[in-house]
């Protein structure tokens, strides 16, 4: 059998939601014959405490510009974050493919986020990771 190819994946959250963001991540890393690394922002990560939106987005293009797909938990707190916000300019800046995944309990999707992703899934591990196959980036870039 060959080998399976290895996924970067950034997971766009707010840490208010950071169940849903550990969910996901658990639900990633059971999902059968899939591999993936990620780019992630951790919780510990100093990058939480910085101010100057120059240093953040600096930041963020350091852990989104090596992934294959970057994933918007879209719950309606997207809509009013700078944070996320800024994580889609980046992931724009570099042409990474955006998918918005509707948050367990099925909250409405933000219009920011229907407008940037290639597709809206729902919290179901085998629509997230059959999306994720067929919307990420054909290899990896590092530029």
């Amino acid at each position: 059998m060959p080998a399976l190819r290895n996924y970067g994946v950034y997971i766009s959250h707010g840490w208010d939601w950071k169940e849903e963001y550990y969910r996901l991540v658990e639900l990633l890393n059971k999902a059968p014959l899939f591999n993936w690394t990620n780019y992630s922002i951790p919780e510990y990560d100093p990058i939480r405490t910085m101010v100057k939106k120059e240093e953040v987005e600096r930041e963020l293009d350091r852990h989104i510009r090596p992934v294959d797909i970057v994933i918007v938990l879209s719950g309606m707190y997207a809509d009013h974050s700078d944070w996320m916000q800024g994580e889609i300019r980046v992931a724009n800046k570099h042409d990474k493919p955006i998918v918005g995944v509707v948050p367990l309990g099925g909250h409405r999707v933000p219009p920011a986020i229907e407008e940037v992703a290639l597709e809206i899934v729902d919290w179901n591990v085998k629509q997230i990771v059959d999306t994720i196959r067929k919307k990420a980036l054909p290899y990896r870039t590092t530029g």
